[in-house]
């Protein structure tokens, strides 16, 4: 078998999704209880977090609603999938095409088309920016690079995943309504 069983109680594949099975409550649910950095850090960062972070970063910087909804979603594979460190990741090229044939099946069921290039390079800029911090804030590595300009305020406390659950549900229901 290769399912698996979700928050919801959907059964599916994350090799071959159906997009009817895809459920924005199993993502916040999850993604709630994934720690960030395959939880090699100093406190509980959920991915979910994250994510609201990014987003919310994107509407600070007064990008459309479209752009801050892929920024809220753009880990979601990762609940189906599970998180995997960046530095890993780079090498397993068949986890990255089915997490990229995944996360293509989100932007369609939750905005209606895959993303462009320059929007792609718009979400990867805010999750690069957000991972500066990350690594400073959670690792306690020093960041390559300048200190982006970040525009929004977020900070790093632990959130218990009902919280986290919660606030990524209502900008979802926020957004969803706007596109």
């Amino acid at each position: 078998m290769s399912d698996i069983t979700t928050y919801t109680g959907k059964h599916i594949n994350p090799a071959a999704p159906d997009i009817n099975l895809i459920d924005i409550r199993d993502i916040a649910h999850a993604l709630s209880l994934i720690c960030r950095g395959n939880g090699h850090v100093k406190t509980f960062f959920s991915v979910g977090q994250h994510c609201i972070n990014c987003a919310l970063e994107a509407e600070a910087r007064g990008f459309s609603d479209r752009i801050v909804m892929a920024c809220l979603i753009h880990d979601a594979s990762e609940c189906y999938m599970s998180d995997v460190p960046r530095p890993f990741k780079r090498i397993l090229t068949e986890y990255q095409k089915y997490e990229e044939k995944l996360l293509d099946i989100i932007y369609n069921k939750f905005l209606g088309s895959s993303l462009t290039c320059e929007e792609e390079k718009m979400v990867k800029q805010i999750d690069d920016d957000m991972l500066y911090f990350d690594l400073i804030e959670l690792l306690n590595e020093k960041s390559e690079g300048l200190e982006p300009v970040m525009k929004s305020r977020f900070s790093y406390d632990v959130v218990s995943f009902e919280t986290v659950e919660k606030k990524y549900l209502d900008l979802y229901t926020k957004y969803s309504y706007k596109l």
